[in-house]
């Protein structure tokens, strides 16, 4: 049956006429994307109570009141953590015969109760409550509980039930895979796994790390580039935490002696989230990284990579260029992929297709046409360009160029009428030539065919809550090599480190960028083998800016601190 419209059923329950509801579409069509119950909450139409009682009407469920007098007992409130309950907006009310009542502010977000009943594991039923009582509840309930992952461990630490089961699991035998099932599968380690993956969700974490050594079992979140140690849990439920891991992303847990790789397939909060699950045997036991791949994180669009207004400018030409190879340069974890998809995002257009072959696809994106690679199957860079040539493509992205063979067809591809945009791993945009070069392609394919190199590098912004500005040390102006002159006009910043940053001192990355147009005169010099200092002081002459140079204006803005600039240039000093 089909779900009636929010803005009928206020007109039914008499809330609003149909003039009201009129005004509210055409609101609505001026605000893309915002619901029109919040709308007409926002013009004083209608009371928070009254959205409830529409929002409860449309979906059949019943509504609930939170209010002072309204008492849930610890036992309900241990159900969900304060966690998953501020990241769902959810207040559990009631727990009877494995099923859990919940209240939401939205239930129209049909997402919230499946992906709770994946997490927790019980049945999840749904009753409304007004967005002011929500707010009030889980203010008043999780605030003063202050359930944390180091509650959680210390109940592990306590529990001699999990202790004895997991002391079955501690030798290199054969293991009871129906044991080991049932111990991955238990309340405790579903919650502290749980705990782990919501909270570096919640940071915007980009790798979640479980390792395991002779004594401990550490579990470390790398944030914005940099790791992050937790309060390791006990020991001994490292296989249980690993093997509940290997459950989710469907791996096979009899095999302990063998790397494996998979995925989890997450939706937190109404957007997807994908885990790629990499496990590897250790001495002491499995070691198990996930990549989050968060896509409501990454925002595809050139205008918000970091890139200066003469870069971007200068860049955006370069990829609009009918043939040629654009590359985009730097070490692994540098966001080069993050520029490639927002230059297809860009071009991504009715009148041209685009074509990617990628080692993992990393996000999925709406009219492009999207190959995985499978080296096991054959299915390898060069294999899967040849095909690509086939289907008649205008725009290629190639994920790596990894070897002569490659690079040899994205050079035929490009010869043949198609921009082609990848990426090397080098240190900086001249030293790309000689990689190119090292690999075996002849000097007379890169001239002909090589448009541009974007070198990159992400460096930690200062949190804007605690910056301040300070006097550099001596040690740090020796090391970044600036003139008196130089040293006199700049400005140093530093984030003192707040709740808002978890006292780090930093909030986010910002991107540096170093473009390299390949001009008649690179083109000559490549052509001459000039070294890569000469094409450096050559580029640099025509206008590029060397990633320390863009450091050094972000640390003059107080974007980022001298220290971050010197950690990812260093190879420019």
């Amino acid at each position: 049956m089909a779900i009636r419209r929010i803005g009928q059923i206020l007109v039914d329950l008499g809330y609003i006429d149909d003039e009201q509801l009129e005004m509210l579409l055409e609101e609505q069509q001026q605000q893309p994307g915002e619901k029109l119950g919040k709308i007409a909450e926002e013009m004083g139409l209608v009371t928070d109570e009254q959205l409830a009682q529409a929002l409860a009407e449309q979906m059949n469920l019943p509504v609930v009141a939170l209010s002072d007098e309204t008492k849930i007992s610890d036992g309900v409130l241990a159900r969900v953590s304060e966690t998953m309950a501020q990241l769902y907006r959810v207040v559990p009310v009631q727990f009877e015969e494995d099923a859990l009542t919940v209240a939401t502010a939205e239930p129209q977000n049909l997402a919230v109760a499946d992906e709770l009943r994946t997490f927790l594991g019980y049945e999840i039923r749904l009753v409304v409550a007004t967005e002011r009582e929500i707010k009030y509840a889980l203010d008043r309930y999780y605030n003063a509980s202050g359930e944390s992952v180091e509650s959680i461990i210390t109940d592990l630490e306590n529990d001699d039930e999990l202790f004895r089961q997991a002391e079955a699991f501690s030798g290199d035998g054969p293991i009871d895979l129906t044991g080991a099932e049932a111990l991955a599968d238990s309340a405790p380690v579903r919650k502290l796994l749980n705990m782990v993956l919501l909270l570096a969700i919640k940071d915007h974490a980009s790798d979640v790390h479980f390792e395991p050594f002779e004594d401990e079992f550490r579990i470390r979140i790398k944030a914005d580039g940099v790791l992050y140690e937790m309060v390791p849990p006990p020991r001994h439920l490292a296989f249980a935490i690993t093997t509940r891991i290997k459950v989710m992303a469907n791996l096979d847990i009899a095999e302990r002696r063998l790397p494996q790789d998979g995925r989890i397939e997450l939706s937190v909060g109404g957007h997807p989230v994908d885990l790629r699950v990499s496990v590897l045997p250790t001495l002491f036991g499995e070691s198990v990284v996930l990549r989050i791949l968060d896509r409501s994180v990454v925002s595809l669009d050139l205008q918000k990579v970091g890139m200066d207004a003469p870069t971007i400018a200068a860049f955006r030409d370069v990829i609009a260029k009918p043939n040629g190879i654009v590359l985009v340069t730097g070490p692994t974890g540098s966001g080069k992929t993050t520029t490639l998809y927002s230059a297809l995002n860009e071009l991504n257009t009715i009148e041209d297709k685009l074509i990617t072959t990628e080692d993992p696809v990393e996000y999925d994106m709406d009219g492009i046409i999207q190959m995985p690679i499978d080296a096991d199957i054959g299915n390898t860079f060069a294999a899967c360009l040849r095909s690509i040539l086939r289907q008649d493509p205008d725009k290629i992205l190639v994920g790596e160029i990894r070897d002569l063979e490659t690079a040899e067809i994205a050079v035929q591809a490009s010869l043949t009428g198609h921009i082609v945009f990848s990426t090397l791993h080098t240190n900086d945009a001249p030293s790309t030539v000689t990689r190119l070069k090292d690999m075996g392609v002849p000097v007379f394919l890169i001239t002909a065919t090589l448009e541009a190199i974007l070198a990159q590098r992400l460096v930690r912004r200062i949190c804007t809550q605690c910056r301040e500005q300070i006097q550099p040390t001596p040690e740090m102006l020796a090391h970044l090599g600036l003139t008196d002159k130089q040293i006199d006009e700049m400005k140093f910043f530093r984030g003192m480190g707040c709740d808002s940053c978890n006292n780090t001192g930093y909030k986010g990355r910002v991107g540096l960028f170093e473009l390299m147009i390949i001009t008649d005169e690179l083109r000559d010099m490549i052509m001459n083998n000039a070294s890569v200092d000469e094409m450096r002081v050559t580029a640099e002459s025509n206008g590029m800016v060397s990633l320390r140079i863009a450091g050094l204006q972000f640390v003059d803005q107080g974007v980022t601190t001298a220290d971050e600039v010197l950690r990812e240039t260093i190879i420019d000093a």
